[in-house]
């Protein structure tokens, strides 16, 4: 499984109508593509004060080959909407990572 991380600082005088946004918006758009599986959003708590908020949104996908095909065919458009809607306000990068492992429990020594 892939998961696929956007990061984004977004200025604070906009940052809570940008979740609003994502949520309502753009998240259901993205999922309505059919390559991920569910998402995210989680909130970076200890930030230094740089005036904007920091934000983690992941999607998770089956493959490499799915989150390619997501960015060649869909993904331009919608990160064109976002960027009409907030430019200038914002710092974004990505990343993408393979889930090596999910609800690993802590081996307990004896």
């Amino acid at each position: 499984m892939i998961l696929y991380n956007i990061t984004v600082n977004i200025e604070n005088d906009v940052a809570s109508n940008w979740l609003q946004w994502m949520k309502e918006v753009h998240i259901p758009e993205v999922m309505s593509k059919g390559y991920f599986l569910n998402n995210q959003v989680a909130r970076l708590i200890n930030e230094i004060d740089n005036g904007g908020t920091t934000y983690a949104v992941q999607y998770y996908c089956r493959s490499m080959a799915d989150l390619e095909e997501y960015q060649r065919d869909h993904a331009p458009a919608l990160d064109s909407k976002h960027m009409e809607r907030y430019e200038g306000k914002y710092v974004i990068f990505s990343s993408m990572l393979e889930v090596v492992g999910t609800d690993v429990e802590r081996v307990q020594k004896q």
